[in-house]
Order: structure tokens, then sequence, then C-alpha cells
């Protein structure tokens, strides 16, 4: 069994290009608001009148509805935490904390709901080609498993230095893995097509720096990689498709399910550790964080969290879990 046709060297290379090229975009939004103001404002300004009515039109395969709601809710994400990272004041709004967690969670269920659209589809639609059946079931539930398991946003906080970087320490390595296992399979199985670059290389892209460059931004590595992505793709939808670098997948109906199974059971697994802990330690998910006794949230916290010196003047530093 195989996920995709065969992958030329060319293919490969492009496909180390592509991660290269997201993590490098993705490092100079992080060192500069005003890079940030022209990747996310003025530059999808210009696509929106000028590229994507003929590039990612009726017929394109980018010119589904979900192409178009994902560019720009990934966008309305980067949007949001800018606001968050460079006002002092959205930063300490419980409320503006908020936001974080419903734009994920709205990309979650945008990515359900297609999956579970594609179930009854066969055969070439919107230029891609779509396998539908039990895999696209499997993988939805997988999806509301890992949407119902986000938590932790009210100790959301932006972090010291010179980025500003939005942290988000309850948002650990297995939720990140268990996202990454589900959104490869929904891509796998509603644009197979993309999946090589969309699925795999641009998940890669993200999971890279929030693992080894900077622990606790996953979501803002997640949201500004996708945007690069999207605005690309929608403006060059034949990289992906017909172009000497595109890599197809098989549409194997085997390769579906067990992408899909294993998306669910790595969910099922994340979603019964935290019930576990919720019962333990009788926190509430919607506004407690449930991992602050974890090495892994500490050492985040600890190593991104102001302290009293940066904030008030003071020497002693703000505890992790502190708020």
């Amino acid at each position: 069994m195989f996920l995709f046709e065969s992958i030329p060297w060319y293919s490969a290379l492009m496909f180390v290009a592509v991660v290269a090229a997201l993590m490098l975009a993705n490092e100079i939004a992080r060192a500069s608001k005003w890079a940030s103001v022209a990747f996310f404002i003025v530059l999808p300004i210009v696509l929106t009148i000028f590229v994507w009515p003929t590039t990612a039109g009726p017929g394109s395969s980018t010119g589904s509805w979900f192409h178009w709601v994902k560019v720009y809710s990934a966008l309305a994400g980067c949007l949001g935490f800018m606001a968050l990272r460079f006002s002092p004041r959205l930063a300490r709004n419980k409320y503006a904390l908020m936001f974080p967690a419903a734009i994920l969670a709205l990309n979650i269920l945008e990515a359900v709901i297609r999956d579970f659209q594609v179930t009854t589809m066969d055969g070439v639609v919107d230029g891609v080609t779509m396998v539908g059946g039990s895999w696209n079931v499997m993988n939805g539930i997988a999806g509301l498993l890992n949407l119902l398991t986000i938590c932790g946003w009210a100790g959301i906080f932006i972090g010291k230095g010179r980025k500003k970087d939005m942290i988000w320490p309850d948002m650990l390595w297995f939720w990140i893995i268990a996202y990454d296992l589900w959104n490869f399979a929904y891509v796998y199985n509603c644009v197979g097509n993309h999946a090589f670059y969309a699925g795999a290389a641009l998940l890669i892209s993200c999971t890279i720096p929030a693992f080894f460059i900077k622990k606790g931004a996953w979501l803002q590595h997640r949201a500004q990689t996708l945007a690069f992505w999207m605005m690309f793709t929608m403006a060059v939808p034949a990289f992906v498709t017909d172009s000497k670098f595109a890599v197809d997948s098989t549409h194997d109906p085997k390769a579906l399910f067990v992408v899909s199974a294993i998306s669910l059971v790595v969910n099922v697994a994340v979603a019964v550790y935290q019930v576990h802990r919720i019962a333990t330690t009788k926190r509430n998910p919607l506004k407690d964080e449930l991992y602050v006794e974890l090495a892994a949230y500490q050492k985040v916290a600890l190593a991104n969290r102001p302290t009293t010196d940066d904030v008030a003047g003071a020497s002693t530093p703000v505890t992790a879990g502190a708020r």
C-alpha cells in the first residue's frame, strides 16, 4: 500500500524547498510587525482584487467554497494573533483570549464538515479526485474529538522578548501530533491531489518550529504557514495538480482507511487521557489549564512567561501557572 504515486527526485527536493520556504516566511513574520502587516493585510488585498478571481474561480482545484473560507479564516487568525501580540491591553483581556481557541475550532469544524460532505462523493469534483467512504466518517469523528480536546486557552500569554510570540503552554506535543494526523488524513481524504504538499509539507513546516524553534507557539506557527500556503495555492493551483512537481495520491481505499483509522485511534487516546486528567484534577477544561504539573508545560511557561521585572520593574520571576 502506498500513499502517493511515484515521487521523482525533483519533487522530493521541491517538498524540502516548500517546507523551508514556509518556515522562512513564518520566521520573517515572527520577527517584524511590519512584515506581518505586508504579508497578512496588504498582500491578501492585492490577491483578492487582481489574482484569485481568475486563478481560484469555478472549476479550478481551489475554486470550492472550502478554499475561499479557509484562506480568509487563516488570515483572520493571523490578524487576531497580531492584535493580541502587539496590543498589551488586548493580551490582558480574558474575552480576547477566547479568540485563538475559537478560530482554531472554526478551522477544524470547517474541515470536519467537508470530510462528512465528501463521504458520498466519487469522481472529479472541482478539479480534485474524490473517493468517498467510511474513512471520511472516521476522520470526521477524529476531528470533532480534536476540537473538543482544545483546552487551556485561558493560560495564553504573550511571551517575553522582541518577537512577542503568542504562547499557549497547555497545547502540548500529544495534542499537536493528534491534530497533525487528523489534518493530514483530512487533506488526504478530501484534497488528495494536494496532500503531498498541503498535507505533509505544510504540517511539517509548523511542527518543526513548534518542537525545535519556538515551543509553545504552535498555533501561531500553524496559522501563519497555513495562510502563506493557501495564498500561494489559490494563486498557483496548478503547482499541486499539473506542474512537473505535482505528486498525486494513489486514491487507494485501503490507504484512505488506514490513514483515517490512525487519526481516529490517536485522537480517541488523547480524548481519553484528557477525560482522565479532568477526573483526577477536578479542573474545568473550559476555564482551567489541565497540564500545569507536566514537565513539558512547565518548560514552555518558564522559558516564555514575562517576569515581574519585565512587567513591573521587579526581579522575581512569575511562576508557571500564575495568573
